[in-house]
């Protein structure tokens, strides 16, 4: 994704709407599943793919980058200092954040590895990275991977990973997984309850959160 025109810009209230319609307990659920590891997480914070602040918003991220001008929009008027820009190209110094979320950003964006390795860059020594990941083992996945191939106007864009590659793409940029929070165990459609989070990777789980340490 290039600055300028996002391929969610047209897309931008529809995404929003998400949060507060069909998706309004997913999210809660997988808020409630990151305050297990905000407590631990160095400041100042910062999410590289902050869409339309919903996130940054619940978890108390100060600042956001996102190619997307319209979400960019929306985020301000939730508070969020906002820059727009790629993830793979950021015009801050090195060293200038304790931690950098990651959510659901991944999918999007066309170098995982490069995101990962400019996130390094702009980590504190001994800094935080905090994904937020659907796997595509999971249910979930499965079922966002079925929506793509019928040309759903996100999921087409999306790109899914596994837990395995993950690993693999935060190793060989720099990190060392420290702490794996699982949630969202019921199925696609029959979100109904909310659940609690628990530790250590599932492959039966809707949302991973991954935090790891800058390492070297």
């Amino acid at each position: 994704m290039a600055n300028g025109e996002s391929l969610f810009d047209p897309l931008a209230q529809a995404y929003d709407r998400w949060f507060e319609d069909k998706g309004k307990l997913i999210f809660a659920i997988e808020v409630r599943a990151f305050q297990e590891v905000l407590p631990s997480l160095p400041k100042p914070w910062l999410e590289i793919g902050v869409g339309s602040g919903r996130f940054a918003q619940a978890l108390g991220i100060e600042s956001g980058v996102d190619p997307s001008a319209r979400l960019l929009e929306i985020a301000r008027n939730r508070g969020i200092i906002t820059y727009q820009g790629r993830g793979e190209v950021t015009t801050f110094e090195a060293e200038s954040f304790g931690t950098v979320f990651l959510i659901v950003t991944i999918c999007f964006v066309d170098s995982p590895q490069g995101v990962l390795k400019e996130a390094h860059r702009i980590l504190k020594s001994d800094g935080r990275v905090v994904l937020g990941r659907v796997l595509r083992e999971s249910p979930w996945g499965k079922h966002y991977l079925a929506q793509k191939e019928k040309g759903h106007p996100f999921y087409k864009h999306a790109s899914f990973y596994t837990y395995t590659e993950i690993e693999s793409c935060l190793q060989q940029s720099g990190f060392t997984i420290e702490k794996v929070i699982s949630t969202l165990f019921q199925r696609p459609g029959k979100v109904e309850t909310m659940e609690p989070p628990k530790n250590d990777y599932s492959p039966e789980a809707g949302f991973t959160i991954i935090v790891a340490r800058k390492a070297e």
